[in-house]
């Protein structure tokens, strides 16, 4: 895979996106290992962000896969980018809102959900 393939969408200055490839500290999250064959993981991560309530998969690639969140109350709509790393064993995340400038950790939060029920799976 080359570099530019790898990269997830930067983040914005805003406090309300995580992502495994952000500068700024306060945005940073370490991203998720997997062993065995690529498909394996990315079907489970699949079985994953099928799991989350109002999640919904709007791009699946062999490598990559993009979902939108919306908020329970508000119907705000996050976005969410996986990237697989199958050379590190290591999937790569980004969530973040579209909309204001504060998600009150809901994006963390999810990604850290995610994590969790990725690797109960295994």
């Amino acid at each position: 895979m080359s570099t530019d393939e790898a990269r997830l969408t930067p983040c914005k200055r805003t406090p309300n996106c995580v992502s495994t490839q952000a500068e700024r500290p306060s945005q940073r999250m370490e991203p998720i290992p997997y062993v065995g064959p690529l498909s394996a993981a990315r079907e489970r991560m699949l079985r994953t962000l099928r799991s989350l309530p109002r999640t919904e998969i709007v791009e699946e690639g062999p490598a990559l896969l993009r979902a939108t969140c919306r908020s329970l109350l508000f119907r705000f709509v996050d976005d969410v980018e996986i990237r697989f790393d199958d050379t590190a064993k290591l999937i790569h995340f980004r969530s973040a809102s579209r909309l204001g400038r504060r998600d009150f950790g809901v994006n963390r939060k999810r990604m850290e959900t995610v994590r969790q029920e990725f690797l109960a799976q295994s």
